[in-house]
This record gives structure tokens, sequence and C-alpha cells, in this order.
């Protein structure tokens, strides 16, 4: 299978996940990204179903409602039931990196406020020690400079990711050639940079499921 039908099952296999635990009520959580974006295309088919949603970016809130979803800001809701969402890498503990589409802010936000988190992935998302992938940082514009010196400091390589503005008017630092053994220690180091948004680690709130795409159909995985 080509990694775009690995990535069409898993976000087919999201939604039979939470189809039957769907209530009038229920409150879904959208992630950002292309396997979040074939999600949000496979929930078109029970929108009917659907009472609310939330985005995290304008780009997927645009995409749902163009579907005819309704989209609700987040103050406007009481809870988000699920969160489904991509991941750029993921451990086994289902700690993750997030960001390569820049929405690393608002996804965390969403998935802090979500009872259950949904991690859909194709199989080469999954890997021992996290940093394969560059981790992005948010940053405020006027501190870039002095977060970039911070994060050479913490061991890594920052890359100005030139030409992207975030939904929140910031902009991106990408660490290359950083390995992350340590997740929770590194998330809570690199946030308390002054000048830092957040960082693409999602490992305080990591996913509590993985839906993992594979050659041999979609494995679930729950923290080890």
């Amino acid at each position: 299978m080509s990694q775009d039908q690995l990535k069409q099952a898993v976000a087919l296999a999201a939604l039979e996940y939470i189809r039957p635990l769907l209530e009038n009520d229920s409150v879904i959580g959208i992630g950002t990204g292309s396997t979040a974006n074939l999600f949000i295309d496979a929930l078109a088919s029970i929108k009917g179903l659907v009472n609310a949603t939330v985005a995290s970016s304008e780009a997927s809130a645009s995409r749902l409602k163009n579907h005819g979803i309704p989209v609700y800001d987040l103050n406007t809701v009481n809870q988000v039931d699920f969160y489904i969402d991509g991941a750029d890498e993921s451990n086994a503990a289902l700690q993750l990196i997030k960001g390569g589409g820049a929405a690393l802010t608002r996804e965390k936000i969403v998935a802090a406020v979500a009872a259950r988190f949904i991690c859909i992935a194709d199989e080469s998302k999954l890997v021992h020690t996290l940093g394969q992938f560059p981790l992005p940082v948010e940053v405020i514009p006027m501190a870039r400079s002095h977060v970039a010196r911070e994060l050479v400091k913490l061991g890594g390589d920052p890359i100005y990711r030139e030409g992207v503005v975030t939904d929140n008017g910031n902009v991106i630092l990408d660490i290359y050639n950083f390995p992350i053994p340590q997740p929770l220690a590194m998330e809570q180091k690199i946030n308390n940079i002054t000048g830092v948004v957040t960082n693409g680690l999602f490992a305080l709130r990591p996913a509590d499921v993985l839906l993992l795409g594979t050659a041999s159909g979609v494995r679930t995985l729950t923290a080890e």
C-alpha cells in the first residue's frame, strides 16, 4: 500500500472508532494536515450525526465548513469528546512530534481540552526515539534570534521556516539534529524559554490511542 492509501485507511478507521461513541451533544476536535484532511472528508459521510466540531487551524475549519459540518469556537463549547489528528512522529508511549503544518499551538490547545486524543498515522511515523523529524517551535517574532540561541545551547540546530506565519501571527523555528530521549523534560525546558509560545512535543499530553496504518491493516496501539 502507498502512504496515501495507509493514511486513507487510518482516517476511515478513526471514523469507525468514534461512530458508535457519538452522542447528540458530542464535540469532535479536528487536527490539521493531510491525514486530518482525509478524516474530515470521511466525517462528511456521517455529518448528520455530528453536532459540533472545533478545528485546530483556519484551513481545517474551512474544509469542515465546505462539507457543511458545523464548526464552533473552542470557547463556546463545554467539552471536546474526541480529538483526531495526525502526527509527524510517535514513540511507543504515544508521545508525539507535531507541527509540520505550523498549527502546533492550536493543536496542543484542543488536545489539552479533549477527553480522548486519537492519533492517526502511517507506520513510517512510529519511531524508537523522537527527533528524526525536525521539532517545530512557535516563537514570538521579536524573540526569534534569542530563542534560536537558546535552542543551540540545548544541542539543536534551529532553522527559521521562512515565509511561514502561523494562524496566531507567529513564526516557526525547526530544530534539526536533535534526538529527544526524554520528551517530557525537553517539552518543559523548551517551553520555559522566553519568547516561545509552545513546541511540537506532545509528551505532557500524549495521544490516548494511535491508529497506525500498516501494510497488513490498521493497528490500534495504546501507550506502553
